[in-house]
């Protein structure tokens, strides 16, 4: 897709960091833009911020978890703007960190249902869309670094975004070998300055633990909140996201300087190594 220019896309987590990011690129590049998010304030203030700067857009909160939210989000987007060519399957949470076998069930569960079911319903909502459209579409789906690589004590977003590249480069095979006008991308960030740790001000109560579950003031989260303020800008990724659609690449790497770490890994497994246990923090 090289020209962007009247044309609309949804983008999930828009309220703020990476999505809010990539759904004001999209306005400047002309598309028409359907903001979702769980958080309805924020959402409600990217809306209005948007419009003030000339967007169109239409804002819908969407708990990407549950299907049926999800294909009511795709139902508002085509009945507003008729069609959509662009999807960024993009919300995302990361739990507290800690050993996986100290881990409550509440945290993969939560975890799992917003970074995997999210990109799943995603796909099973929004792909059958763009393909009876038979015209040129884009599927973007956010997994991360930690979809390559893999550490300790942030074990569970790990598994999560490494569940987001295979289907990714499941969905990119099969759509090529249908000759399909659909292109997937999938997005593999390290660092961005997000509130990416602050995720849980959105998890549903069902999902909560007795002692709250969230993210404090242990050594892991401050180690990661550091390495968040001192990432990327959203507006920097955005910009790699555009040009990997124009292009119709799969992999997308917004930082180059981890690229040893991703094939160390790999020939890790190539040569049976067992990997040597250490904290990127």
């Amino acid at each position: 897709m090289k020209d962007f220019k009247g044309k609309v896309a949804v983008v999930t987590g828009a309220a703020s960091g990476i999505g809010r990011g990539m759904a004001e690129r999209f306005a400047r590049e002309g598309m028409k833009v359907v903001l979702a998010d769980v958080e309805e304030a924020a959402l409600a203030q990217a809306e209005t911020a948007m419009r003030a700067a000339g967007a169109t857009v239409l804002a819908v909160r969407t708990d990407v978890s549950q299907a049926a939210e999800v294909e009511a989000l795709a139902r508002r987007a085509v009945q507003e703007f008729g069609a959509v060519d662009i999807v960024c399957n993009n919300a995302g949470v990361v739990p507290r960190g800690g050993p996986l076998w100290e881990t409550p069930l509440q945290d993969w569960q939560w975890t799992i249902g917003v970074n995997l079911w999210g990109v799943i319903h995603g796909v099973h909502t929004f792909v059958p869309l763009m393909l009876r459209q038979g015209t040129e579409a884009h599927v973007v789906n956010t997994a991360s670094l930690a979809g390559l690589i893999t550490g300790p004590f942030l074990g569970i977003y790990a598994v999560t975004k490494h569940a987001v590249v295979a289907l990714s480069e499941s969905l990119y095979q099969e759509l090529a070998l249908a000759g399909s006008k659909v292109h997937v991308s999938v997005l593999c960030p390290a660092w961005v300055n997000t509130r990416l740790m602050d995720a849980g001000r959105n998890r549903p109560p069902n999902y909560r633990t007795e002692d709250g579950g969230e993210p404090g003031q242990d050594p892991i989260t401050q180690a990661v909140r550091g390495l968040l303020a001192t990432g990327l800008s959203p507006e920097t990724i955005a910009e790699h996201v555009v040009n990997a659609i124009r292009e119709e690449k799969l992999y997308i790497l917004t930082h180059p300087e981890f690229k040893d770490g991703i094939k160390a890994r790999m020939d890790n497994i190539l040569a049976g190594t067992n990997p040597v246990a250490q904290s990127i923090f």
